[in-house]
């Protein structure tokens, strides 16, 4: 049986992220990560769009998409 996935999900460019960890912290799901120590990325079969990632970045770069 397949696992039925949240209607949007986070995306986090990782050209503008700086890896400051805020997300990984905020996210109650633990479905961002820091890849290399370079940008935060998100597990999309994990992420149920909250959005407590997008409203904690100091940068302001993370957005909420519908899933395609």
């Amino acid at each position: 049986m397949m696992k039925k996935l949240s209607p949007r999900h986070a995306v986090i460019p990782a050209v503008e992220c700086v890896a400051c960890g805020t997300c990984v912290d905020v996210c109650p799901r633990e479905a961002v990560s820091i890849y290399k120590g370079s940008y935060a990325q998100v597990n999309d079969e994990i992420c149920v769009g909250c959005g407590n990632c997008a409203r904690e970045c100091p940068a302001s770069i993370i957005r909420l998409e519908a899933r395609r």
